[in-house]
């Protein structure tokens, strides 16, 4: 991306020869209208133009990334002033020999030899040449370090998106991978569904996860198959209550979004409960927003109270980060409650 922002903004050559040919243009018809005669605007343009050029490239191309850059500014202005010192002297007596002897007829007086007013003032026509065209070169190289931030700025939000989705997806495999542990250490008949039901999940979050939106669909379809993990793993203990509302169909979010908190309540709502736990879960899909809303309840186990009530857990502060990097502020909003020991949390989210 960053090496195409560099060809984005680097100025080719045909835009070089455009642009000194219309300048070129421009002078020669400004000068002859000026003199009443364009022959002799021609050839002074001529022997002009190079040395406009050669003091032009000197100072983009070789002094200024050699002293502006390396804050050498005195020796730049030396430079400067000494370069187009020769060049004058140069273009004086080019004139002189191949054009005319009046080297200056617009200026207050003839002369046939260098003077101090003529090498003023040629000296001051090549600095405004100079400080043109360096402006023009400085407006492309701020475009383009602008563009080549904006673009890394960019990759580092997405590479920091993807390690915040490596660091879920782990976490929840090594979760299923003790369930089916513990089930298997039990020879249980579960075993077998418990594996497929993974095999899903790990397809979906190992391929489908790449991008950076997802279907609300496959989404819903990944938690339904966590769900049922659950429900097999728990028995007649756990109570899931879950219902989906509104038009779901060409609806995208963040993938995995969703299955932190739902995975984040098992966590807190369910292994730390003993008894019966009830969870519920709501989707209802308004004009461009998803209202979700899950609620379990808290842990008995007060060692564990504290550090749920701040909601400090990995997953937690996993889906704040990413929803701050991938959404818009006003694109989404997240709340969460504690009530009656009942645990609740609200997300609004876009998913046009």
């Amino acid at each position: 991306m960053i090496l195409n922002t560099s060809k984005l903004y680097r100025i080719q050559l045909q835009y070089h020869i455009i642009f000194w040919l219309t300048y070129f243009v421009f002078n020669t018809f400004r000068w002859g209208s000026y003199f009443n005669d364009y022959v002799y605007s021609l050839k002074t343009n001529l022997l002009g133009f190079p040395i406009h050029m050669a003091l032009c490239y000197l100072n983009i191309f070789v002094l200024m990334p050699n002293l502006i850059y390396k804050k050498k500014y005195l020796l730049y202005v030396i430079a400067v002033l000494s370069a187009i010192f020769i060049m004058v002297v140069l273009k004086f007596n080019l004139t002189y020999i191949l054009i005319t002897h009046n080297v200056w007829p617009e200026g207050p007086e003839t002369i046939d030899k260098l003077s101090l007013n003529y090498t003023i003032d040629m000296m001051m026509g090549e600095l405004y040449v100079m400080t043109f065209v360096t402006a023009i070169k400085i407006t492309f190289d701020f475009l383009k370090e602008q563009k080549r931030v904006t673009d890394l700025e960019k990759s580092q939000l997405e590479t920091e998106l993807l390690f915040l989705k490596s660091q879920i997806s782990p976490h929840f495999f090594f979760n299923t991978l003790n369930n089916i542990y513990s089930l298997s250490v039990e020879k249980s008949n579960k075993t077998p569904k418990i594996v497929l039901k993974l095999s899903e999940l790990m397809r979906y979050m190992l391929y489908d996860t790449r991008t950076q939106k997802q279907s609300l669909e496959n989404e819903i379809l990944c938690i339904q198959n966590y769900l049922d993990l659950e429900r097999i793993r728990n028995d007649d203990r756990l109570e899931v209550n879950m219902s989906v509302s509104g038009d779901i169909h060409d609806k995208e979010i963040s993938p995995i979004i969703l299955l932190t908190f739902i995975e984040n309540a098992f966590k807190h709502g369910v292994n730390k409960n003993t008894g019966k736990v009830k969870i519920d879960i709501s989707f209802k899909v308004k004009e461009d927003f998803l209202y979700f809303t899950i609620s379990n309840p808290t842990p008995e186990i007060t060692a564990h109270t504290d550090n749920f009530n701040k909601s400090s857990g990995i997953g937690i502060e996993n889906v704040k980060k990413r929803l701050e990097l991938g959404y818009n502020k006003d694109d989404y909003k997240l709340s969460f409650k504690n009530k009656n020991n009942i645990f609740v949390v609200k997300l609004i989210i876009k998913v046009s």
